[in-house]
């Protein structure tokens, strides 16, 4: 049974009024009344944009988070609404003249499609190599790529209350190919069971915190009534705190979801709201300070993290300001990610080099309590690694990098060197230092995915309904 009277959740205050939702997308962005600022081209530019990548704005974004004066270089609307840049002109004009034309929907879906193949849609091999397999079956709606985690992509969760336009899992929002989802939670369950190595359950999606509280709830009940040795820790990766936090404080089942935290901490685990902060904008109004207060008032911790990019993060001022506030507000900052190798990626890169020198000097400005940070990290195929710094060995300049997770756990944590490129992104932009043909690990994971592969071929699916 769900605790049900635990004070800390349900002594709200009096005057906790519950904001109403209103999203904006394609259809009705023009209605916002602080639009007038742009032009008809602006306008035009973000209805192209929008029908390749996606566009969902709310009313918390657009009358809290963004500068209106400051539009169209304010990062919290570059954050939220397409930019002409955010594809390249050929793909842009492609759009662009069938819009103008007055091209049928389907072909707009069609030539959309075509170009949603050129950004490069399922990165880092998560269509192919991260699906686990139990008793000869696919597990879809899971991923399991590091030995202590497993994935679990819930239906529900399958939305978010606003679209980031730097997101790595956007053709999870328009119908490009396949998608993660599951409707249920047995199969992860049984999986965690039967994988006695695993400790975290990670929620993810979309966003997790976009499903009700009694869904939500009802996930959680069923993992803990199973009372599994080995799990330690549900994880909750969420963008809401920024984009819609009255979910854990006036929404009219914010209590369902506090519960839920609170269940997890009295059955001996622990919750982590894994929290996407991108700007330090995002961390200034009343409302978020209020939430965080109150999760963390359940026993959850926060932990925070983003990608950096350019011309909405790329300072050090920046990362400091929000790892200080992050701090002070009891969260705890985890990671500073590179833009992945999809979607907009072009548009918000930031070389390795550049956010090397930006992490480093944001870091040195930080208390102690700051700098359990980890950064630049690149979350790519063969694991997340970390561009630790610059060196010069043997009269050779060289970029010094280490696995924080990997495929194969014998890999974390073993420094290895890459040819100085200041022209460097991802890690396919990096060559081996001192005449080395491959990196030491290329070799291992070609291997890796050869026999996953095989043995997706081999299993039977099972769709997970």
């Amino acid at each position: 049974m769900f605790h049900e009277n635990r004070n800390s959740i349900n002594n709200f205050a009096a005057t906790d009024v519950a904001p109403k939702f209103k999203a904006y997308h394609l259809g009705n962005f023009r209605s916002i009344p602080q639009i007038k600022k742009l032009s008809e081209d602006q306008l035009f530019d973000i209805e192209v944009v929008g029908n390749v990548l996606p566009f969902k704005a709310n009313n918390y974004v657009v009358n809290e988070l963004i500068n209106w004066n400051n539009v169209p270089a304010d990062p919290i609307f570059i954050l939220t609404f397409p930019q002409k840049d955010m594809l390249e002109p050929h793909n842009f004009n492609k759009m662009a003249q069938a819009l103008k034309s007055g091209a049928s929907r389907d072909e707009i879906k069609r030539i959309a499609n075509e170009i949603r193949q050129d950004l490069n849609p399922h990165p880092a091999g998560q269509m192919d190599y991260n699906v686990p397999i139990m008793n000869n079956n696919k597990l879809d709606g899971m991923q399991h790529k590091y030995n202590e985690t497993v994935l679990f992509f819930p239906k529900q969760g399958q939305t978010c209350h606003a679209y980031c336009t730097f997101c790595f899992r956007w053709p999870q929002f328009t119908g490009t190919g396949e998608q993660f989802a599951a409707k249920e939670i047995q199969a992860v369950i049984d999986y965690v069971k039967a994988h006695p190595e695993v400790t975290d359950i990670l929620f993810t999606g979309g966003d997790p915190m976009i499903m009700s509280g009694i869904v939500f709830a009802e996930y959680i009940h069923a993992i803990i009534a199973e009372n599994i040795p080995n799990l330690k820790t549900i994880r909750i990766g969420t963008k809401s705190l920024a984009y819609w936090p009255f979910r854990f404080t006036t929404d009219p089942d914010s209590k369902l979801i506090l519960r839920a935290f609170e269940n997890i901490i009295l059955s001996g685990k622990q919750v982590a709201l894994m929290a996407h902060f991108n700007h330090p904008n995002e961390m200034k109004t009343s409302s978020v300070r209020d939430a965080i207060r109150r999760i963390r008032e359940t026993g959850a911790q926060i932990r925070t993290q983003s990608p950096i990019f350019r011309a909405l993060n790329d300072s050090s001022e920046a990362w400091a300001e929000m790892w200080t506030e992050q701090v002070r507000l009891g969260c705890i900052p985890y990671y500073m990610f590179m833009a992945r190798d999809t979607g907009a990626q072009e548009y918000f890169k930031v070389s390795l080099v550049d956010a090397w020198n930006i992490f480093r000097n944001a870091y040195n400005n930080v208390s102690g309590l700051g700098r359990t940070v980890r950064g630049p990290v690149m979350s790519c195929g063969p694991g997340k690694v970390q561009m630790l710094g610059v060196s010069e060995i043997n009269n050779e300049k060289v970029m010094v990098l280490r696995f924080i997770q990997g495929r194969n756990n014998d890999w974390v944590h073993r420094p290895f060197f890459a040819k100085y490129d200041e022209n460097a992104y991802w890690i396919d932009d990096l060559k081996p230092a001192f005449g080395e043909e491959k990196f030491f690990f290329e070799d291992e994971l070609e291997q890796i995915y050869a026999d996953k592969k095989a043995a997706i071929e081999a299993c039977e699916v099972e769709i997970l309904a």
